[in-house]
C-alpha cells in the first residue's frame, strides 16, 4: 500500500493528505505535534468524537463553527450549558447537529472539570497513556491500540461519552501521543523532533 503522496512542494506526505487540499496545512502544522494545553486537548477529543461515523474533512471544514458554538471548547464554560443551549446547538447549521454528540460534549466538560480537580490537568492525565515506542504498530496500519483501548475504558469508567477506542486512537494521533506519520513522510522526523523536546506534563 502506498502510504505517501507528493505535496505541492514535491515533498512526500502521508497519503490521506490527497483527500482534500486543506488537509496539507492540517497535516504539516498540527497533526501529530504534541499538545499540552487542556482546552486544546478537550477540543481535539470533542472533534474526534464528532467525527465518529463521518469524514474528518467535514469536521475540519466546520471547526471554526464548532469553536464559536462551544465557547472555544472552554470546558469550564461548556459544563454550564443547559437545555436552551442544547436546543440552540441543534439549530446551528454550522456544526454537526447530533443530539447525542452535543450532549456528550456538555457531559464531558463536566467530567473534564472533575478530572482536573483529581489529576491537576487533563494533559497530565492523558499523557500517562503515551505508549512505549517499541509497542507501536507500523505507522498508518492501525485504528486502535492497547493504549487507546485503555484510555477509552478509563474515560468511560469516569462517565465520559463518545470516547471509544477508535476515537481515542485518533485523538492520540492528533495530539502527538503517538507519531503515526508514514515512515517516508517528510514530516515524520519533524514531529519526532518536537516530541523529543516536549516536556511531558506531570513528569519531573
Amino acid at each position: 500500500m502506498n502510504t505517501t503522496v507528493r505535496g505541492p512542494d514535491g515533498e512526500l506526505r502521508c497519503s490521506w493528505c490527497s483527500v482534500a487540499p486543506e488537509f496539507f496545512k492540517y497535516h504539516d502544522n498540527e497533526w501529530g505535534y504534541p499538545v499540552d494545553g487542556d482546552i486544546r486537548l478537550f477540543e481535539k477529543l470533542c472533534l474526534e468524537s464528532f467525527q465518529s461515523g463521518l469524514s474528518w474533512r467535514m469536521i475540519l471544514a466546520k471547526r471554526e463553527n464548532f469553536r464559536a458554538a462551544f465557547s472555544s471548547f472552554d470546558f469550564n464554560v461548556v459544563a454550564k450549558y443547559n437545555d436552551a443551549d442544547i436546543e440552540r446547538l441543534l439549530k446551528d447549521k454550522g456544526i454537526v447537529r447530533h443530539r447525542g454528540k452535543i450532549e456528550a460534549v456538555i457531559n464531558n466538560a463536566k467530567k473534564a472539570i472533575e478530572l482536573v480537580e483529581q489529576e491537576g490537568s487533563l494533559a497530565a492525565y492523558f499523557w500517562r497513556f503515551e505508549p512505549d515506542e517499541n509497542s507501536l504498530p507500523e505507522p498508518q496500519t492501525a485504528s486502535t491500540s492497547e493504549e487507546s483501548i485503555a484510555l477509552s475504558k478509563a474515560l468511560k469508567k469516569q462517565g465520559w461519552k463518545f470516547v471509544g477506542p477508535t476515537t481515542a486512537y485518533a485523538f492520540m494521533q492528533a495530539t502527538g501521543l503517538i507519531n503515526d506519520h508514514s515512515e517516508r513522510c517528510a514530516f515524520r522526523e519533524i514531529v519526532e523532533q518536537e516530541r523529543s523536546h516536549f516536556m511531558r506534563p506531570g513528569r519531573v
